[in-house]
């Protein structure tokens, strides 16, 4: 039977906030296409809209179909599309294509009732089309902060199994958007930023790794031709999800281009039978009319606005790992405690080899059982001689894992994920438990909750150290990266309900996990396990592209890089760390004196400028040599400011030429002066004695639009050092 005509829609829905205008036609009955995603378009009357609508209207001419050919933001090929299809499905081979009839359209604001412009607003469709027996409803968003949000129901209505393929959600962009940027990577080195030209065709990003992936694109932008930081305009997406995903640009002949996401299914992973759903994870586009900055802006204060950010201030942590590996002796750890709290730490983390046999990385992953060979008295002398100390208690866990050699795999072999009757190949030792199966959710809630009772334990790092392969549940086989990612978050959000105060820390190998589907329900990430201050400048710029700097674990590692083997005075290292959630990776009971000294005070400047760093607004210069970089933190009153100037190497000038100060208010006029302990610039001409001359406790004092325009003098750096630069409001 087809779907009864629809009546047409209600016109358009133009909503606005921070900056932004999202226009949708909901005319004639099919799903709705964007007219306009980017600058404000200022208030709108019903006739302007309409007319809005009637000017971008395309010619009718093509031979897909007879008329123009719409591409709403789920595209349908009974609408012309001939590109990436918004639904992919079929039922048993047919109703593979999807002609979709609106039947409800509403516009709300977010939080229910009647939108107010200028405060964003909630727009939400239902749909069926009942020959395919299927409907759909799409939530699309405009948040206080400019965010675009997306996502869609998949509903089977009919008495068979439908079959869902792929579900993909598309934000169109204008033609001026010529060049692409997004990002890959690997284990330490996640997040390295590439640009190709936005050609005719398609960029398909596809992550099959069972986690959001180091080889992923975490932002797709697409933007005005040489985007910088502080220029151009740019147009982004992110996939909320923390499993298999695909992110892609596509421009046709149709006059159209736009940037789409989704998740990623294999082979029959999802088929609902009569009367079951399927949800999308949340789509997010952000837009910015100078350049990335802007975008990243919206990300952040969309997080920051959610009601369980955490608002108290980041404490400074200290890591075992580094220290200690698997070597757990209670007298070195309570040592290692007095070492910390000596330094200012606030919160101190057990690391991994506490539990079962656990004395390397081979074994015992899935016996969350204190080790009575190592710990006979239990974890209590060792917490309550580090809550002793005022500092919180944090532990390592890694849930979702198993190892083959552990207590657990030989009394339930059959909860690890596999294909078939053949494990798949280990990965560090490992295989992955099925937590969507119902046994072993509940072993690993009740050890978790069991240890989250009985311990003071403050905030667990939650690692997840191999990719999904083969990730199967059994004893049929079938795909099943799908049913364990939001086992996790099933799990996550059991365990915050029973334990609220407790934080978590995503850790997938460092940054292998890194998205805004993890972080609704996790209190920060660790960036990366390379604690090198090199690599990390670059890592915790792009990480920052998406979250701010108090959701990003930053710790200052050995003089001597474990990951790189290559040495980097403290304070690069310290000033490195000292632009996120600050915390030490480090034996400081071996560091030489002078350095746990010098390392007080950097903890100090943290605990001063944490207010700052994790309020204020993220910048980075344009700086066109790229052995130079400058970043920063501008309040959100613009009273305050903390910048790093950063040399990666040697530069082409000689003497380093000025940099611009970006994001300060215009009219506002500053004292910028050196800020200790990061005053010191080490290089040739402060040890030949030649200072820079205005680089004295005083500084000078500029408004904000010359120390834009113009900058100032940086000082000559050697390579793989930095500087700090404060920046107060007279």
């Amino acid at each position: 039977m087809a779907t009864p005509p629809a009546s047409p829609g209600s016109g358009t829905a133009h909503l606005r906030a921070a900056g932004v205008s999202l226009v949708l036609d909901l005319t004639g009955g099919t799903l709705p296409r964007v007219l306009h995603w980017g600058s404000d378009l200022g208030p709108l009357g019903p006739a302007a809209t309409d007319a809005l609508r009637l000017a971008r209207r395309s010619q009718p001419i093509g031979f897909s179909v007879d008329g123009p050919v719409d591409v709403a933001v789920l595209p349908e090929q009974s609408a012309g599309w001939l590109g990436t299809p918004g639904l992919a499905g079929h039922r048993a081979g047919r109703d593979f294509s999807t002609a979709f009839r609106v039947r409800e359209a509403a516009t709300t604001a977010i939080g229910g009732g009647p939108v107010r412009d200028g405060e964003g607003g909630r727009v939400t469709v239902r749909a069926a089309d009942d020959t395919a027996g299927l409907e759909l409803e799409l939530e699309l968003e405009l948040t206080a902060s400019g965010l675009v949000r997306q996502r869609a129901s998949v509903v089977n209505t009919a008495g068979t199994p439908y079959t869902v393929d792929a579900v993909n959600l598309t934000l169109p962009v204008p033609p001026e958007a010529t060049e692409l940027l997004d990002f890959t990577g690997h284990h330490l080195r996640e997040r390295h930023p590439q640009r190709t030209a936005f050609t005719h065709g398609l960029r398909m990003r596809e992550n099959r790794t069972g986690r959001t992936g180091y080889d992923a694109a975490h932002l797709l932008v697409a933007g005005t031709t040489g985007f910088g930081a502080r220029s151009g305009e740019v147009w982004g997406v992110h996939t909320a999800w923390s499993g298999n995903h695909r992110t892609f640009a596509e421009r046709t002949f149709h006059a159209v281009s736009l940037l789409g996401s989704g998740e990623l299914l294999l082979a029959g992973e999802v088929e609902l039978a009569p009367g079951e759903r399927y949800d999308t994870p949340w789509q997010y586009g952000s837009y910015g009319g100078r350049g990335l900055d802007e975008l990243s802006a919206r990300f952040h204060r969309d997080l920051r606005a959610r009601a369980h950010h955490p608002h108290t201030p980041r404490p400074v942590v200290v890591n075992t790992w580094e220290a200690v590996y698997f070597d757990h002796d209670l007298t070195r750890l309570r040592q290692l405690a007095d070492a910390a709290a000596a330094v200012g730490a606030e919160r101190f983390v057990l690391d991994d080899g506490w539990f079962g046999a656990r004395r390397d990385d081979r074994r015992a992953l899935g016996d969350w059982y204190v080790s009575d060979e190592v710990w006979p008295d239990g974890l209590g002398p060792l917490t309550d001689h580090v809550t002793g100390l005022g500092m919180e208690f944090g532990l390592w866990v890694e849930p979702e894992m198993i190892n083959e050699d552990s207590d657990l795999a030989r009394a339930h072999p059959d909860w690890i994920m596999s294909a078939g009757d053949r494990l798949p190949g280990p990965a560090r030792s490992q295989q992955v438990l099925d937590l969507a199966r119902p046994e072993a959710y509940a072993y690993i809630l009740e050890r978790l909750d069991a240890l989250l009772t009985e311990y003071p334990i403050g905030c667990l790092k939650w690692d997840h150290n191999r990719d999904l392969v083969e990730a199967g549940h059994r004893p049929t086989g079938r795909a099943g990266v799908h049913g364990q990612t939001t086992a996790v978050y099933r799990l996550l959000d059991e365990l915050r309900r029973r334990h609220p105060a407790v934080e978590i820390e995503s850790c997938s190998s460092g940054g292998g996990r890194v998205d805004l589907g993890i972080l609704q329900r996790t209190d920060r990430v660790w960036v990366s396990d390379c604690i090198d201050a090199l690599e990390r400048q670059r890592i915790q710029r792009w990480t920052n592209a998406l979250i701010p700097l108090e959701l990003m674990g930053t710790h200052v590692g050995s003089g001597l890089a474990h990951t790189t083997d290559r040495r980097h005075p403290l304070d690069f290292r310290a000033g490195t760390a000292l632009f996120g959630h600050f915390g030490i990776e480090w034996d400081l009971t071996a560091a030489d004196p002078a350095d746990v000294a010098r390392l007080a005070e950097w903890v100090a400047l943290y605990k001063e400028l944490r207010g700052l760093l994790h309020t204020g607004t993220a910048v980075h210069g344009d700086h066109p040599d790229p052995a130079v970089e400058v970043h920063g933190v501008v309040a959100e009153d613009g009273s305050d400011a903390l910048y790093a100037i950063v040399a990666h190497g040697s530069s082409d000038q000689y003497p380093t030429g000025p940099v611009r100060l970006p994001g300060l208010e215009r009219d506002a006029v500053y004292r910028v002066r050196p800020q200790a302990p990061g005053d010191v610039p080490d290089g040739n001409a402060h040890r030949w004695g030649v200072p820079l001359p205005w680089w004295t406790p005083e500084g000078v004092e500029l408004p904000g639009r010359v120390l834009e325009a113009a900058g100032v003098q940086a000082p000559v750096l050697f390579p793989e050092r930095l500087v700090l630069l404060r920046a107060t409001r007279v």
